[in-house]
């Protein structure tokens, strides 16, 4: 249709032009747009590349720092320091464990991160010997410990992985362990991959550690909000929140979505269950 067949004085013809362009005009941004994710999504991998071989190069100390800090060492003796201590809490001594519980909480989220690249990292080394292992557990720590208990060895159906996973997942990882396509690793590989292993042990143990003192410390803390929950999930719920006071602020419409993003605070293997996708 033209200003031909319309007998306009064409503008109709001008406002087509004028259509077209600007559909021409977002095709542009759509390609300019497509183009920069591109971009992105390559310097992306190539970062995620470069992580990847300092990993392998460097060792689990390139991913794993935090039980080497001065605070993280500190926290760790002082509550190892006051659970062993039978005396009463009163005071000023009360607003010191309150203020130590909020630092636990924060020490608790701090090794879950640190949990997660040090499973990367054994994931990344040990993949070349059982690659398929990771798709099956998905538990860190149940991954560390079958890690740790199979090493190199080829013959999967030789390792006893009773206790460590259920026995349904024991008859698939010990299936598919003897059609692996893995080889087996050299024995620097071999040793940091150990190495990551005993790392990931020695921060769940930290993590129990701290979670036990933060749990025995919220009847005194927050005891009606114990009573309710019980001490385990108000201690979750007040460490989410940022503390007891914060909590109080918060709308009773958002409490419910606290803790939405899942996390393994509770320090529990999934060795008892059917071992799911996080």
């Amino acid at each position: 249709l033209s200003c031909a067949d319309c007998n306009c004085d064409g503008s109709h013809d001008v406002a087509m032009a004028t259509v077209a362009e600007t559909f021409l005009a977002d095709l542009d941004d759509l390609s300019d747009e497509e183009r920069e994710d591109e971009e992105m999504e390559e310097v992306q991998e190539e970062a995620e590349q470069e992580r990847r071989k300092r990993r392998r190069t460097g060792g689990v100390q390139e991913v794993a720092k935090l039980r080497s800090t001065e605070r993280y060492q500190r926290v760790l003796e002082e509550v190892r320091r006051v659970r062993s201590e039978e005396s009463k809490i009163v005071g000023e001594d009360a607003e010191q464990r309150y203020n130590l519980v909020l630092e636990c909480n924060e020490i608790a989220l701090e090794i879950e991160n640190e949990l997660f690249e040090v499973h990367n990292y054994i994931k990344d080394v040990y993949r070349t010997k059982f690659p398929e292992l990771e798709s099956m557990v998905n538990h860190p720590i149940d991954y560390a410990r079958v890690v740790k208990r199979i090493g190199n060895e080829m013959d999967v159906t030789r390792v006893d992985l009773d206790g460590l996973l259920p026995s349904a997942t024991i008859m698939v990882v010990t299936v598919t362990g003897s059609t692996t396509s893995g080889k087996e690793l050299d024995e620097v590989s071999l040793q940091q991959c150990m190495e990551a292993c005993e790392e990931a042990f020695a921060l769940d143990e930290d993590k129990k550690t701290v979670l036990k003192f933060v749990e025995s410390s919220m009847t005194l803390i927050a005891p009606n909000l114990s009573i309710v929950l019980g001490t385990e999930v108000a201690a979750k719920i007040i460490g989410i929140a940022g503390g007891v006071e914060a909590l109080s602020k918060i709308p009773a419409c958002n409490v419910q979505v606290l803790g939405a993003k899942k996390r393994n605070l509770a320090g529990f293997s999934s060795a008892g269950a059917a071992v799911q996708p996080q």
